[in-house]
């Protein structure tokens, strides 16, 4: 594997199996009485959220913790970066504490590329979600719930047919999985009003469709997105009741989804919009626990990156 991770297309899928595979034998450890490893002992994680967070920044703490690495949380808000400082000066702040990996979450695409280009500091970094561009961990936990519930013991996830459904156009999440869900072998399809699919969506590795009702007895596990609800202000939408009427997960939809099929969504979620209450609560629904496998994966991602192939102490 490369030193970060920045984006989905870092990966090759040997790569992306691999992140899984350990993250399955991490998951069994985790189960276990002593739910810390040393692994990492004597390394410093930073995480650095310039844009709020509470699932992915506690989700990558706690994974650094089960590995026995030291964290520093380097929230924006009363931060040097609120008050104006640049990107540059943090990293070299971050750089001189020896931090030894960076998990960065910014409101600006490409910000994790720029700490990575190695200028301002060393370390390796995690893409904790750039702008509108990508979250590489959300797409592999994802990949990772997908595997257990849907694979049948198949090591990817060729044969499966996975819908990603809302607001494609403002989804990091949905770049990252549309990438990585093909790439193990998933047919995706993309479902959303036109307003809410990118240009050159076309090019993208998924089928497109506006018709929620002609997917949904057809996938083996539907992703819904958040709707942002100040797009509902932004031309994107008519209103929250005319978009929850034909692109939310309520109770008829779900009793008409394949006999074993799941529900998943990557938090936070609007109940009652994009999702109603019966199916986020449903037996369907494998959303919280979607929270557990986030921080197997993360512990993956850490102790791949920073510990490399060295056999794994458990």
């Amino acid at each position: 594997m490369n030193r970060h991770l920045l984006s989905i297309n870092d990966l090759t899928k040997s790569d992306a199996l691999t992140i899984l595979n350990t993250a399955e034998t991490l998951a069994r450890a985790s189960d276990g009485p002593m739910k810390k490893l040393p692994t990492l002992r004597g390394r410093t994680i930073v995480n650095l959220f310039a844009e709020d967070s509470t699932r992915t920044r506690i989700s990558f703490e706690a994974a650094a913790k089960r590995l026995s690495a030291d964290v520093i949380n380097f929230s924006a808000k009363g931060s040097s970066l609120s008050k104006g400082e640049s990107l540059k000066d943090t990293a070299q702040t971050l750089q001189a504490m020896g931090a030894d990996a960076v998990i960065i979450r910014h409101n600006a695409s490409g910000a994790a590329h720029t700490l990575a280009k190695g200028e301002w500091m060393s370390g390796s970094v995690i893409n904790a979600g750039d702008g509108t561009h990508e979250h590489p961990s959300q797409a592999l936990l994802d990949a990772f719930t997908i595997r257990k519930h849907c694979a049948h013991g198949n090591e990817d996830l060729t044969g499966l047919r996975i819908a990603i459904v809302g607001d494609i156009l403002h989804s990091r999440v949905a770049r990252s999985n549309v990438a990585l869900l093909t790439m193990l072998g998933a047919k995706v399809v993309l479902v959303a009003p036109p307003t809410l699919l990118p240009i050159g969506v076309d090019s993208w590795p998924a089928e497109v469709s506006y018709d929620f009702d002609s997917v949904i007895s057809e996938v083996d596990a539907v992703i819904m997105l958040r709707i942002q609800i100040e797009r509902m202000t932004e031309m994107y939408l008519p209103n929250a009741r005319e978009y929850s009427r034909f692109f939310g997960l309520d109770k008829d939809r779900l009793v008409r989804m394949k006999t074993n099929a799941i529900v998943m969504h990557p938090g936070p979620m609007n109940r009652g919009l994009e999702i109603s209450a019966e199916s986020a609560d449903s037996a369907r629904s494998v959303i919280i626990e979607q929270v557990k496998n986030g921080v197997s994966v993360r512990m993956a991602i850490l102790y791949l990156l920073l510990a490399g192939t060295a056999e794994l102490e458990i």
